[in-house]
């Protein structure tokens, strides 16, 4: 089992199998989301579907304008091109298990956030952006109305 934790911001990522272990199949992450963390921006991929699975807590998770509560031992997926994003709403810290099919997302795409959000200060969207392009993420920019 793999130890790293990587940190983006106030939420803790750990990969429990990524490509290299599954011949590109599948990559596992747990991750972490304090009470009151901030949250990653609403977005899509288009290229690989997720399942998550709670572990503790609830996050609310939005999939195309629908709210999920993601207690333990329930799931969630979240098909190819759905815009989909989460909260931790309650007040105990939450965990939860991320499947990506196939893997196409690793611990690289965390650490060059990381790099990013932790850097002090408000994060540079323009970077955000070209990372998240980079590892085949789009951000769900808010409509203007």
């Amino acid at each position: 089992m793999k130890e790293e934790i990587i940190r983006v911001g106030q939420i803790g990522i750990r990969f429990l199998l990524d490509a290299a272990d599954t011949n590109g199949s599948v990559a596992l992450f747990e991750f972490t989301v304090p009470v009151g963390a901030k949250v990653p921006m609403p977005h899509s991929h288009a290229h690989y579907d997720e399942t998550i699975y709670g572990v503790a807590g609830v996050i609310t998770f939005t999939v195309e304008g629908k709210v999920v509560d993601l207690a333990p031992g329930e799931s969630c997926f979240i098909p190819r091109g759905a815009v989909h994003g989460f909260n931790n709403l309650k007040q105990t810290d939450a965990k939860a298990l991320a499947m990506v099919t196939p893997a196409l997302i690793g611990p690289d795409f965390f650490k060059e956030t990381a790099a990013i959000v932790n850097a002090g200060g408000p994060p540079d969207l323009e970077k955000l952006k070209a990372v998240l392009a980079r590892h085949g993420l789009e951000p769900a920019l808010p409509q203007a109305g």
